[in-house]
């Protein structure tokens, strides 16, 4: 993108949806297929009685998208200098937890866009077909940048939303009960699951990518704060309307009839077979196409923009070991050296895990980092977005303070909650 357009001025607010773009990276990279999995089995265990909880979720992660993406406009810095400047700690624990975070999402999410492939392919193993997202993924990075990823993004987000819903019409949902799903009523034996479904659905560290991409589509400066918040806002109505949609399927066509599905991505195998069952082959194959787009949507959006924060990370930690000047606010950079190697870092080391049981001490660090990674952004988004760091005008009001304060509680109760599970396991 060049320096012309870099300083153009934000759209009229009446043209501001023709340039919404990052939102919708972001929000199709947050929704996997784990997170599908996660909304089916909430309707297949508890009908829509948890419907509230799935859209506070996304209320949630329209507070942190956009407050990670407030602090990159107002600032001109980015995410991470802003975490530095709390302390080189804050840094180093970044540096810690995307190493290891990539290691073993790498491989989960080159197995969940294989599941569905392998499904509608028998004939070639999933390993095979796991490889092959990998190598899909890193190639298609490697050589587009943000404009044409972008492009492809929004076609599989309109795609998967498409199968998505229209399955959630065909199954006809219960307008009384989808309702009554909105009274905050919490059934018994619900309550942590409630809170992952709330803290899960839509993203994790993804979230706080979102700054990373509203700077390279060119946005800059206070001015594009309006069309960020409308970006955000309507690519998380898509994901909420995404997440409706498969409790709707969870509840309408498992909790009916009592069917219970295996809580992991194979699970969503599961449902094709009961698709097939009721509705015939093709619909089961449009909704495998559909759980493809889902995996293969995040693979690329964690691909790309989690290469651009390793970037950032790196190049952050570079100048500061030059100088003690806190870093640069210059951001994650595409095609950079850095880029390059953390993209080949979640491509190529994971696939070991692919031919071996994941080692468990491996899968308890990364456990242990993932829980406290949202306690960690919601509260450095409330100090950083609160300080003289940030213009008075893009300071947090009383709103974002109140459901980022709620949402840094509901992650360290969920952060005790898994730390103690993994113990447990230990």
């Amino acid at each position: 993108m060049s320096d012309g357009e870099l300083t153009d001025p934000p759209p009229e607010r009446a043209r501001m949806w023709r340039h919404i773009g990052p939102g919708i990276v972001v929000a199709a990279t947050g929704v996997g297929a784990g997170d599908l999995v996660a909304t089916l089995i909430a309707g297949s265990r508890f009908g829509y009685a948890l419907l509230w909880a799935a859209i506070l979720g996304c209320v949630v992660k329209i507070a942190l998208s956009e407050g990670a993406a407030r602090y990159h406009l107002a600032t001109g810095s980015t995410i991470l200098a802003g975490w530095r400047s709390l302390g080189r700690w804050a840094a180093w624990y970044f540096g810690i937890y995307v190493i290891i975070w990539g290691f073993i999402y790498g491989a989960t999410a080159m197995s969940a866009t294989a599941l569905p492939l392998a499904a509608l392919f028998p004939a070639i193993p999933l390993r095979a077909w796991a490889i092959a997202a990998g190598l899909f993924g890193f190639i298609f990075v490697f050589f587009n940048r943000y404009e044409t990823f972008e492009i492809v993004m929004k076609w599989l987000v309109g795609f998967m939303f498409v199968i998505m819903v229209g399955l959630a019409i065909l199954v006809a949902p219960n307008l009384g009960d989808m309702a009554a799903g909105l009274t905050f009523d919490l059934p018994e034996g619900s309550l942590f699951y409630t809170l992952g479904l709330i803290g899960g659905v839509g993203g994790t560290i993804t979230t706080a990518a979102y700054g990373y991409w509203t700077q390279a589509k060119g946005w800059r400066g206070l001015p594009w704060v309006p069309m960020m918040r409308t970006d955000n806002a309507l690519a998380y109505i898509v994901t909420g309307l995404f997440v409706v949609a498969m409790l709707i399927v969870g509840a309408e066509l498992l909790y009916s009839v009592g069917i219970a599905l295996e809580d992991s991505d194979r699970g969503l195998l599961g449902l094709s077979e009961v698709l097939s069952e009721r509705f015939g082959t093709i619909v089961a194959v449009l909704f495998l196409l559909g759980f493809a787009a889902t995996s293969l949507s995040s693979l690329l959006g964690v691909w790309q923009g989690m290469s651009l924060f390793f970037s950032d990370w790196w190049y952050q930690l570079k100048c500061a070991a030059a100088s003690d000047e806190g870093g640069s606010d210059e951001g994650g950079r595409e095609g950079s050296g850095a880029y390059r190697f953390y993209l080949a870092w979640l491509t190529f080391p994971p696939m070991l895990l692919l031919f071996a049981d994941r080692p468990f001490l491996l899968v308890i660090v990364y456990g242990a980092f993932g829980a406290l990674f949202m306690p960690f952004l919601a509260i450095t988004l409330l100090i950083l977005n609160n300080s003289d760091r940030v213009p008075a005008a893009a300071r947090n009001g009383w709103l974002a303070n109140a459901t980022l304060a709620g949402s840094a509680l509901l992650f360290l109760v969920l952060a005790i909650q898994q730390v103690a599970n993994l113990v447990g396991r230990a």
